[in-house]
């Protein structure tokens, strides 16, 4: 099963849960996708 959680807040990407995994990460209220939320992480 695939639903559309959001837009990734920082390049607009769809952010999905699939079979009850979310496909990105929230940090604080934001919705990030994996690859936004790597370069996240290298920025810090």
């Amino acid at each position: 099963m695939r639903e559309l959680i959001g837009t990734c807040v920082r390049c607009g990407k769809e952010v999905y849960c699939m079979d009850g995994f979310l496909n990105g990460v929230y940090i604080g209220k934001e919705l990030l996708c994996f690859a936004c939320a790597d370069e996240t992480e290298d920025e810090e």
